[in-house]
């Protein structure tokens, strides 16, 4: 598995936290930014266009609050973009929506938490706890990608 992190100025730390316990799992880790300091809206770009062309399956986006990550983000075709702010908001963003991209707050979270959230986001699987409402939540993903595609092709 590859996964994009991207950061903007506000969580460079954060983000050398996030690289540093993926790659303690031996996840394999690109970089959105290059090293560089940039706006999240640039950062963000990038890392979707990595996760759109193969180059990176998941991507965690850091700001300052991780909802502007999370607008850009969701501005992507095949991104879905979940901006959250527990452990509980994490793995359900995946079992429930399938989130493909985490946004994060280092405003908001301490670096503890953040990798716990990361952790959670990382080891949940699609439905995984809500198996009797997997029929749903399927139909449901589906239906959402019909509907972002539907508006992009306005």
């Amino acid at each position: 598995m590859k996964i994009t992190v991207g950061a903007d100025p506000f969580a460079l730390g954060l983000k050398k936290a996030v690289i540093a316990h993926l790659t303690g799992q031996g996840i394999e880790v690109v970089d959105a930014d290059a090293g560089e300091s940039i706006p999240y809206y640039e950062s963000a770009q990038r890392a979707c266009r990595l996760i759109q062309s193969g180059a990176a399956d998941k991507g965690i986006l850091l700001c300052g609050t991780g909802m502007g990550m999370a607008i850009v983000a969701n501005n992507f075709a095949g991104i879905t973009a979940a901006c959250v702010e527990s452990v509980f908001a994490a793995r359900m963003c995946k079992a429930i929506n399938d989130a493909n991209v985490l946004t994060l707050g280092a405003m908001i979270l301490g670096e503890a938490m953040a990798l716990q959230m990361v952790d959670a986001w990382l080891t949940t699987t699609f439905t995984e706890g809500l198996e009797p409402h997997a029929a749903f939540l399927r139909e449901a993903v589906r239906q959402v990608a019909q509907i972002d595609a539907a508006n992009r092709a306005r």
